[in-house]
């Protein structure tokens, strides 16, 4: 079986401005929570599913991207 292929994925990544991206972002933002919580957690089992052949977005990145996504929902469902 291929081994599968991610696209580089790095917070640190200085974009095409100035100021990178952890520059831009409070220290007390909800963000930073889901990256730490994220980046404890062991996500083997997810990198294990997916298949060899292809290049992706890395899971670590999406899981992260999904998660933040949902805490407006969050947030209006605990009012």
């Amino acid at each position: 079986m291929t081994q599968a292929t991610f696209k580089t994925y790095s917070r640190q990544q200085i974009p095409l401005l100035p100021a990178t991206y952890e520059d831009k972002i409070p220290a007390n933002h909800p963000v930073r929570v889901v990256d730490a919580v994220i980046e404890k957690i062991d996500l083997r089992k997810l990198y294990s599913t997916y298949k060899g052949g292809g290049t992706y977005y890395n899971p670590k990145m999406l899981l992260k991207t999904i998660i933040y996504a949902y805490i407006p929902t969050l947030i209006v469902v605990e009012r």
